[in-house]
């Protein structure tokens, strides 16, 4: 069976890697980018479901213009839809702007639409995903091309559903004020774990801040932040439910 292609980036190497037991396909709608396994080509629906999430967004912006731009955090009106709720509230809870928390929370979202039709579900949307399985995975969190290898983080089967999302300062295009080679959350709330990922990445300011932020992501085990992984200037910290192995 032909599958559907899969987009080649410099950014998203990681996505030439298939699933033996899942389907790969992809969709591009404006800046939302996902990457998809499941048990079936959904991608019709599921690109229904993002333009109808993507126009929340902007109906919402258009009456709230500071909602886009606001690298603080805002409390969402009364009456947003949930999507806008979800980015607020993951902002308010970690001191960022609603739209650090926009792609974790869609992949979510979308996830959460078609998890019944494919209970073993995997969605990237530009770093940042949410993952339903019905077995054991390894979630691929550092590439090293050098050596043929990839760190990656255990979840067993009953930890699912569960999200991790990525921020840096030196990869992709996603705005960040530190130095952070990469900082890895791992939550089962997308946007609070996208939000947490940009915060932590942000206070990553050189090595010799590892350790703050350490205690930042501790600090928000209250809230649901589950681990995190974080790489600055040769020095890498990790806290939380993140079992390392190397592939």
């Amino acid at each position: 069976m032909n599958r559907p292609r899969v987009h080649r980036s410099p950014f998203r190497a990681y996505r030439a890697d298939q699933r033996p037991d899942l389907v790969s396909f992809q969709i591009v709608i404006e800046e939302t980018d996902l990457w998809v396994a499941a048990h079936a080509d959904l991608s019709a629906p599921m690109a229904d479901r993002v333009r109808l999430l993507r126009g929340q967004i902007r109906t919402y912006a258009a009456i709230h213009p500071e909602f886009l731009p606001s690298l603080t955090p805002l409390q969402a009106a009364p009456g947003a839809p949930e999507i806008v709720r979800r980015m607020c509230r993951a902002g308010e809870l970690t001191g960022v702007g609603p739209m650090a928390a926009v792609a974790g929370t869609v992949a979510q979202m979308v996830a959460e639409e078609f998890c019944r039709e494919s209970p073993d579900l995997l969605i990237e949307n530009g770093g940042d995903t949410y993952l339903f399985s019905t077995r054991d995975r390894h979630i691929g969190i550092l590439t090293m091309p050098e050596e043929d290898m990839r760190v990656c983080v255990h979840v067993p089967a009953e930890e699912f559903p569960c999200s991790f999302c990525a921020s840096s300062a030196t990869i992709g295009h996603s705005l960040s004020f530190g130095k952070a080679d990469l900082v890895v959350t791992r939550s089962r709330d997308a946007a609070l774990a996208d939000a947490a990922a940009t915060a932590l990445a942000n206070a990553l300011k050189g090595a010799e801040a590892m350790d703050r932020v350490l205690d930042m992501a501790r600090n928000w085990e209250g809230i649901g932040l589950d681990g995190v992984f974080a790489q600055c200037e040769g020095r890498i910290g990790v806290w939380g439910k993140m079992e390392l192995s190397v592939l």
